[in-house]
C-alpha cells in the first residue's frame, strides 16, 4: 500500500455536529489540513446532487489546494451525467494549477441519485439510442480529449485580445492532468473500458455482484482485469488503483462507543435498480492487532496501491483526524505503507 487518504461524503444536517452546508465545506478544508499534518496522502470528496452532502467540488478543491502544500486533492467520484465537459475542463485546470498539480480527479457514470433522472434538470438527456450511462461515458470521453490540450476552436479574426497562432484550446490548461483522471468502475467491463482509455481506477465499497463471491474477492478480480486490459492497451505509464474502505481502529473509549458494537461485519446484497444486483463491502472495526489481520486478508486491498478511508464526517474534524491518525499509526505500517 503506497498511499492512504480520506474520503468524505460531506453529510450535514441540523441534528448533527455538521449542521449546515457551510459547516461541511469548511470542516472538509480543516480536515484536509489536519490530514496533511498527520502524514496522510490524500483528501478526497464524493459528489452527490440534490442531497445534504458535498455537491459542487471545484471551489472546495481549489480552497483545499490553496490551504495545503503536499496532500493530493481529489474526487471519488463526480457523476458525469450531470457535467458539461468543457466547463469542467476549465474548472479542473484552475483547481489543479492552484494546488500545484495535486488534483486527482475521479469521475464516473454515476449511481442512483436523490431524484429521478436528476441530470435532466441540469439540461442533459441521452441522445437517441443512448442510456444515461452511455451519456455519462460520452461526457467523460469529451473531457479526456479536452485535457490533452490540443486546439480545436476556430479563432475570431477580429478578437478582443491577441490570440496565439492556430486553433484555440480551453484555458487554463494544466499539464499532466490528463494522466490524473480516475474512473469509478462498478463492474468488470467498465474497469476494462477505463483501462483502454488510459484512466486510473477507483473501486469503491460496492460493485455489481457478478460472481456471488465475497466482495473483496470480486473487487480483486476487477482490479486484475483492469491491469491486464491496461497492459494490452500498450500504455507507457504505470496506472494507479484505489479502493475505499470504512476502517476504525478501536484505541480509546470514543472508538468503542461509536464503533465497538457488532456492526456491518459482513458483505450486504442490494439492488441499484430493478436489474442490477450489487454487493456492498463490509466495514472494519476492531482492536489494532485484530484489524491488521482482517485487512491483510482483504484481497482487493492487497491488489491496490491507494486506500481511501471513508470517514463519518458528521462526528467532527477532531474525531476524524483521530481516526486517520489511528489508522496511520497503528495499522498502516503493517500493510506496507511507507
Amino acid at each position: 500500500m503506497k498511499k492512504i487518504g480520506f474520503l468524505s461524503f460531506g453529510h450535514w444536517s441540523p441534528q448533527s455536529r455538521t449542521r449546515s452546508a457551510a459547516d461541511a465545506l469548511l470542516e472538509t478544508i480543516d480536515l484536509a489540513q489536519a490530514a496533511e499534518q498527520l502524514g496522510a496522502d490524500g483528501a478526497y470528496v464524493r459528489v452527490h446532487h440534490f442531497a445534504r452532502q458535498l455537491a459542487s467540488p471545484f471551489p472546495l478543491l481549489a480552497a483545499i489546494g490553496a490551504r495545503t502544500k503536499r496532500i493530493e486533492i481529489g474526487t471519488a467520484v463526480i457523476d458525469m451525467r450531470y457535467e458539461n465537459p468543457l466547463y469542467m475542463a476549465e474548472d479542473a485546470g484552475a483547481a489543479d494549477l492552484i494546488s500545484g498539480g495535486r488534483l486527482q480527479l475521479g469521475i464516473s457514470r454515476g449511481s442512483p441519485e436523490q431524484v429521478i433522472d436528476g441530470w435532466r434538470y441540469f439540461g442533459y438527456q441521452p441522445a437517441e439510442g443512448e442510456s444515461d450511462a452511455d451519456m455519462g461515458r460520452r461526457h467523460a470521453e469529451v473531457l479526456l480529449d479536452l485535457l490533452r490540450g490540443q486546439g480545436f476552436a476556430q479563432p475570431n479574426p477580429r478578437p478582443m485580445f491577441p490570440n496565439p497562432p492556430g486553433l484555440l484550446r480551453l484555458e487554463p490548461y494544466s499539464e499532466g492532468l490528463r494522466d490524473r483522471i480516475w474512473w469509478g468502475a462498478g463492474s468488470n467491463a467498465t474497469a476494462v473500458w477505463a483501462a483502454k482509455l488510459g484512466m486510473n481506477l477507483q473501486s469503491s465499497t460496492l460493485k455489481n455482484d457478478e460472481t456471488g463471491e465475497p466482495f473483496h474477492v470480486q473487487q480483486a478480480a476487477q482490479i486484475r482485469a483492469y491491469r491486464e486490459a491496461w497492459k494490452q492497451a500498450g500504455h507507457t505509464r504505470t496506472p494507479r488503483v484505489s479502493v475505499s474502505r470504512s476502517i476504525f481502529p478501536l484505541v480509546d473509549d470514543r472508538d468503542r462507543a461509536y464503533f465497538g458494537r457488532e456492526g456491518q461485519q459482513q458483505d450486504q446484497i442490494g439492488y441499484l435498480d430493478e436489474q442490477t444486483r450489487a454487493i456492498f463491502g463490509r466495514s472494519y472495526a476492531a482492536e489494532p492487532d485484530a484489524l491488521i489481520e482482517q485487512l491483510k486478508a482483504d484481497a482487493a486491498i492487497a491488489e491496490a496501491d491507494t486506500l481511501l478511508l471513508t470517514i463519518p464526517n458528521q462526528l467532527g474534524v477532531d474525531y476524524n483526524a483521530h481516526v486517520i491518525e489511528a489508522v496511520l499509526t497503528h495499522v498502516a505500517p503493517a500493510l506496507g505503507w511507507r
